[in-house]
């Protein structure tokens, strides 16, 4: 009997663990073809900044090689752009023409990186930071004595600045807002990181809207709301992503901000799932890798014919933004009722924030040192009372768990 065809489109984070969970939950059931548009195997985003600063090598970033693809019997295009999918026909065509047929088909498009329309912004000094090709774009036009702005104060933009400034530009970070990370830190958190960032040579301008590129030929500032101009080089926009679901929508599928997709990651369409940053389950649209993980696994034992539900991810940030280790999941403010709890050192750049709601941790935040970020998240997960340990919780795993 002929196996069915599953074609996956996007070889991204979110596509491999898919690959992976299928090849434990049922390997060879499927004729899989996996497509990616950039021209290499999946890698590692997450240290896209590394790669930027010369800490990490296109080795390091890499996952899986080609021959574990053929291995596993996946067949693989890379640098292969999908341009439609004809749900009714069952076939996905590729920008060069060439046109795969599926019995079931995932998209894992992922986002793509906001370009603000300023005027000016067509210029080729102003650029983006979303994948390998922009880090190497970035490096190549920075370097000692490059004047360069980041537009956005959120994860992507902090960490396009802190690649350019250890490749030796003069970075300063334009937001908006008036703190850092707005989403999951609270004012003194985004304070204790800004300075942080300060130290390592990053420069801001907060709570400051971005009117224009100047420049004719060539880049030669950002115009502020306020007729500030800031002196550039270049300009990075890293204010943003938005859900890649350009492709689902053409072939009609349900979508909001991200394709629509049930608990088993399924969309309007019966034959077509999706998965990571180009979905939307529940309201809600996940831009981590951790919530993606959780759905590859769900969709590999739906595919595998087992009940699976997806049930959501808890909302969580862990990692080093720009160097330095922060740590936010759950509630970031204290509701009525809530009991708040913070230990600072500003000496040593240190923050950390417990809210605690009925006796059960409901949200931390830690900058600067982060080492019991997993049991903190484990706490909030489970929901479990804290009992002894609410007294010394704020101390850490080691303290509380010794008391």
């Amino acid at each position: 009997m002929d196996r069915e065809r599953l074609v996956v489109v996007g070889n991204g984070m979110a596509g491999l663990r898919l690959l992976e969970e299928l090849k434990a939950a049922c390997p060879g059931r499927y004729a899989v073809t996996v497509i990616g548009a950039e021209p290499e195997p999946a890698y590692n985003r997450v240290l896209l900044s590394s790669l930027l600063a010369g800490e990490a090598s296109d080795e390091d970033l890499a996952f899986r090689d080609r021959a574990w693809y053929a291995a596993n019997g996946y067949r693989l295009l890379t640098g292969a752009p999908v341009q439609s999918i004809d749900a009714a026909a069952r076939k996905a065509t590729l920008k060069d023409g060439r046109v795969f047929a599926y019995d079931r088909l995932v998209l894992a498009t992922g986002s793509e990186a906001i370009r603000l329309p300023l005027p000016g912004s067509h210029l080729s000094q102003v650029l983006v930071f979303r994948d390998r090709c922009d880090a190497m774009r970035l490096k190549a036009l920075g370097g000692p004595g490059t004047r360069a702005v980041v537009i956005g104060g959120g994860l992507l933009g902090l960490e396009a600045a802190y690649g350019l400034v250890q490749i030796g530009c003069a970075v300063t970070v334009v937001h908006l807002m008036d703190k850092l990370m707005e989403r999951q830190l609270d004012a003194k958190g985004a304070a204790t990181l800004r300075r942080a960032l300060e130290a390592k040579g990053v420069a801001f301008a907060l709570g400051a809207e971005s009117k224009g590129v100047v420049g004719v030929a060539k880049v030669e500032g950002l115009e502020l709301g306020s007729g500030e101009i800031l002196p550039a080089d270049m300009i990075v926009m890293a204010c943003g992503v938005r859900p890649n679901g350009a492709l689902g929508r053409a072939a009609g599928l349900a979508a909001n901000r991200g394709l629509l997709v049930d608990d088993a990651m399924r969309t309007s369409d019966e034959r077509i799932f999706a998965l990571g940053e180009c979905a939307e389950h529940r309201g809600v649209v996940y831009g981590l890798v951790a919530p993606a993980y959780e759905q590859a696994k769900t969709l590999a034992r739906a595919l595998a014919g087992e009940p699976a539900a997806y049930a959501g991810s808890l909302l969580s940030t862990n990692l080093k933004v720009s160097g330095v280790s922060v740590f936010s999941a759950g509630a970031i403010e204290a509701e009525d009722g809530d009991e708040t709890v913070t230990l600072s050192d500003a000496a040593q750049g240190c923050y950390r924030k417990l809210i605690v709601r009925d006796d059960r941790l409901k949200g931390a935040i830690l900058v600067g040192e982060a080492s019991d970020a997993l049991w903190y998240l484990d706490l909030i997960a489970s929901g479990a009372p804290l009992g002894p340990l609410r007294d010394d919780l704020a101390f850490g795993r080691g303290f509380a768990m010794a008391a």
